[in-house]
């Protein structure tokens, strides 16, 4: 088998108005563009990718990420066969610095492609699986008390007992949105905070978390900003609570740099920010051999970035969803769905489709109506 061409479509598809993302990170996040990506073999079998393409979160966009794929990746890739995955992806990805999401989106076509022509899913190529199901947990933005306090009611309404609320926003107005919350939800639900590097130093961090400590806060993901993981390292010794890098950490150097400092209790790893499905796991092994506790975290995916989350977080002993969520709800804040059958997302727990490769096949007709012309 080998790769005879790369297509690449760029889609928007709308967020839900009540759910767009309100962070600590500053803007509002309402409108999600993403790269559809399709690697096309010489015996007919295609290989789905998705690359995240807000400038905001990935510094990449739609220009960036087409430009990338067809002028250097797919000219390495055609003509070779897809699969080892590392062979392929070595070869392309040696031409482009940087680019993680890019690159994600190219590498999880090429494990699907793996998986279909194995006849085998995703999470069988990675080891098999290490639990039947992924919790998850929902994300209520930095809106109103009274408005986050109505989210989180319908979360648990949905089945959701983990949840996050975003903070960062300032500590007074942190402070009120989480008290909130917690009346609406009760002392039985697990209840987190992400600042997204909001606080601006360590001491307004560890002053708004020891504040927030009365709403019984199960963890702080990303108190202050990426750069310098001393600061967050203070936090979690100040304040005790469990500390989670997100924006800190995109690769295994930048994971080996937190664990150096002691910055952190819980790795947020994400496919996209560190380039794909295989360097995503070894963050995950490196997090294993150091007594780091890993959830996935998200960038709102659609329904095949969301597949290849899965897929590693069903397979992998070092994910632990059931101490810390996850956060594999993103095609959850769309209008629309773009796969043909959705993923099973619902009720605060998710798991992959056993169908091989990641089990997931586009809606053409969905597609097409949300492709950027």
């Amino acid at each position: 088998m080998r790769i005879a061409a790369v297509e690449t479509i760029p889609v928007r598809v709308p967020i839900k108005p009540s759910l767009a993302i309100r962070s600590g990170r500053g803007g509002v996040h309402d409108t999600s563009p993403f790269l559809l990506v399709k690697v096309h073999t010489d015996e007919g079998l295609v290989g789905l990718g998705e690359a995240s393409c807000t400038p905001r979160w990935s510094g990449e966009d739609q220009v960036s990420a087409a430009h990338f794929i067809n002028g250097y990746f797919a000219p390495a890739l055609v003509g070779r066969d897809p699969t080892p995955v590392g062979d392929a992806v070595q070869a392309a990805f040696a031409l482009v610095a940087g680019n993680e999401f890019t690159k994600a989106a190219v590498e999880m076509a090429l494990w699907d492609l793996a998986g279909k022509a194995a006849g085998k899913p995703v999470y069988e190529l990675l080891g098999g699986k290490v639990r039947e199901s992924v919790m998850t947990k929902w994300s209520i933005s930095g809106s109103t008390p009274a408005e986050a306090a109505e989210i989180a009611r319908g979360a648990k309404a949905r089945g959701y007992r983990a949840m996050k609320v975003k903070v960062g926003l300032g500590v007074d107005d942190d402070v009120a949105r989480v008290a909130a919350v917690r009346e609406a939800l009760g002392s039985e639900i697990k209840l987190g905070v992400d600042a997204n590097g909001g606080w601006i130093d360590s001491a307004t961090a560890t002053a708004a978390v020891e504040r927030l400590k009365a709403f019984q806060i199960a963890f702080v993901e990303q108190p202050v900003w990426a750069g310098d993981p001393e600061e967050m390292a203070a936090v979690r010794r100040s304040t005790g609570v469990p500390v989670i890098a997100d924006e800190s950490i995109y690769s295994l150097a930048d994971a080996r740099q937190l664990a150096r400092a002691g910055a952190c209790d819980v790795f947020s790893v994400y496919i996209g920010k560190s380039g794909g499905i295989g360097p995503a796991k070894a963050i995950a092994d490196f997090a294993d051999t150091r007594g780091i506790a890993c959830t996935v975290g998200s960038n709102l995916e659609l329904g095949v970035g969301a597949a290849a989350m899965l897929h590693l977080a069903i397979a992998h002993r070092g994910i632990t969803p059931d101490d810390y969520p996850c956060d594999i709800i993103g095609p959850l804040y769309y209008e629309d769905e773009i796969l043909t059958t959705p993923l099973a997302l619902e009720g605060g727990r998710a798991a992959p489709s056993d169908r091989p490769g990641l089990g997931v096949e586009l809606d053409e007709a969905k597609v097409e109506k949300y492709r950027v012309r």
